[in-house]
């Protein structure tokens, strides 16, 4: 009895040390995770009928590039009424050395008669009324000249504030031109395209979501024991899930650290499958096209 029970736990023992040795074998990742990508959702930024959207699924748009239109007719008429507006303030605006000229060669005359008359007084042959009436023409022409300038000085203030108010209305007009661009914000792929041309749209009103597939990252699941193995900026393998055949390698770095536990995602198997709490790391990678979002994918350290 003594030896049966010694040859059982000698055979339990042995298949214990087997699975395990299997388990290991199977367990050849570190943590595992999902493919994900930097996504946008592009939206309309002004209200009107699409009057151009040249885009599809799975076309590559570059950032910055324009690839539609929101209806701009009204807002170009707009355009047209203030710059008209414009001119017409700014043609308001006097010279004021043309405006006064007059005024100027008038008062330049009746100086030169009180010259003349100052010399009549010294010799005796005019009387001192003469000079003072002429006195006070000249007095009257000067506060007539000051009042000219101040009422020129007047007009081209008003003219230029108008033509600068209708600088700012044509500068929101512009604006609202620009934001009638359908614009990508990123180099990526068109995945979902919400809208059509012909169709209205309002501000805020998805139109296509674009998502940069060639700088793509895997969000992956470690244990606490394995946080002091991984740092920030640290280099580790990327493995796509499949067959052997199929699956590619790729070179990732860690870019993101949770600093925060979480429940294992029922989707994500753990290294040690008696983990309840993981943290979430991302690891960039620079995608060959092969990796897709929502794919599996396996990291070693």
């Amino acid at each position: 009895m003594f030896r049966k029970n010694i040859l059982w736990i000698i055979t339990a023992t042995i298949i214990s040390l087997c699975l395990n040795s299997c388990k290991n074998k199977d367990a050849d990742f570190d943590a595992t995770g999902t493919f994900e990508a930097t996504e946008v959702t592009v939206s309309a930024e002004a209200s009107g009928r699409i009057t151009s959207l040249a885009i599809r699924e799975g076309d590559y748009l570059s950032k910055g590039e324009v690839c539609g239109f929101i209806d701009t007719v009204q807002l170009h008429l707009q355009r047209l009424q203030i710059e008209a507006g414009i001119r017409a303030a700014e043609g308001r605006t006097r010279d004021e050395k043309i405006q006064t000229a007059a005024l100027e060669e008038q008062i330049t005359i009746a100086r030169k008669e009180v010259s003349r008359l100052e010399n009549l007084v010294k010799a005796n042959a005019a009387n001192t009324k003469q000079l003072d009436d002429a006195m006070a023409g000249v007095n009257l022409l000067e506060k007539q000249l000051e009042a000219a300038k101040a009422d020129i000085v007047m007009n081209n203030t008003i003219a230029m504030a108008e033509a600068q108010s209708l600088r700012a209305q044509l500068a929101q007009v512009e604006e609202a031109i620009r934001r009638s661009r359908i614009v990508s914000p990123l180099d990526g792929t068109v995945l979902v395209k919400y809208a059509q041309q012909g169709e209205l749209t309002g501000a805020g009103k998805p139109i296509f979501k674009v998502a940069d597939i060639e700088n793509m990252y895997l969000r992956a699941y470690i244990t606490s024991s394995q946080l002091s193995e991984i740092k920030i900026g640290q280099k580790v393998n990327i493995i796509t899930s499949g067959s052997k055949n199929s699956s590619r390698r790729y070179d990732g770095t860690v870019t993101w650290i949770s600093s925060e536990s979480e429940f294992t995602p029922k989707t994500i198997q753990t290294k040690d499958e008696r983990a309840h709490l993981v943290y979430a790391v991302k690891i960039a990678f620079a995608n060959d096209g092969y990796a897709k979002i929502g794919m599996y994918g396996d990291v070693v350290f």
